[in-house]
C-alpha cells in the first residue's frame, strides 16, 4: 500500500495529539469494521476554533487524517470548519489508498461532531451541521469504495 509522503509525515510526527482540558466541544466517533476510533477536542472562543487536539486508536491513515484534520480547522470560524470534509483532508494529504478513504470520513465526523458538541453546550445552531453518528460505517456506507 502506498502512502504519500505526506500521509507518512503526519503519521510518524502527528500535529495536534492530546487532550483539551477545558474543551469548547469534544467529539467522538468510530468504524466498527476496522476499529478505529478518534476523538476530537476542540477550543473555541468567538465562533473561532484556537485549538483542536485529537486522541486515535488506529492505524497510520487515520493518525495522519486526524492530524490534518486539526491543522486544517484551527484558526478557522465555526462555520468554515464545516466546510472541511473528508475530500479536503485527503487532498491535502496528497491522496490516500481506497482501502483508507474511511479514515478521512471517521477526521470528518469527529470534527463535526465535536461542532455538535459545542453547539448544543451552547444551545447554538450551527447551519448545515447534522446530529453526529458513532460509527461512520453507517453513515457513508458504500461511499468510500465508490470512489
Amino acid at each position: 500500500m502506498e502512502y504519500s509522503e505526506k500521509v507518512m509525515d503526519h503519521f510518524m510526527n502527528p500535529r495536534n495529539v492530546g487532550v483539551i482540558e477545558d474543551a469548547s466541544g469534544i467529539g467522538q466517533v468510530g468504524n466498527m469494521k476496522c476499529g478505529d476510533i478518534m476523538k476530537v477536542y476542540l477550543k473555541i472562543e468567538d465562533g473561532r476554533i484556537q485549538d483542536a487536539k485529537f486522541k486515535t486508536f488506529g492505524c497510520g491513515a487515520a493518525v495522519a487524517t486526524s492530524s490534518m484534520a486539526t491543522e486544517l480547522v484551527k484558526g478557522k470560524t465555526v462555520q468554515e470548519a464545516l466546510e472541511v470534509t473528508n475530500r479536503a483532508v485527503m487532498e491535502a494529504l496528497d491522496g490516500l489508498p481506497p482501502v483508507k478513504v474511511h479514515c478521512s470520513c471517521l477526521a470528518e465526523e469527529a470534527i463535526h461532531a465535536a461542532l455538535w458538541d459545542y453547539a448544543q453546550q451552547n444551545g447554538i445552531e450551527i447551519k448545515g451541521l447534522k446530529p453526529p453518528v458513532n460509527d461512520v460505517d453507517e453513515l457513508h456506507h458504500g461511499e468510500a469504495e465508490e470512489e
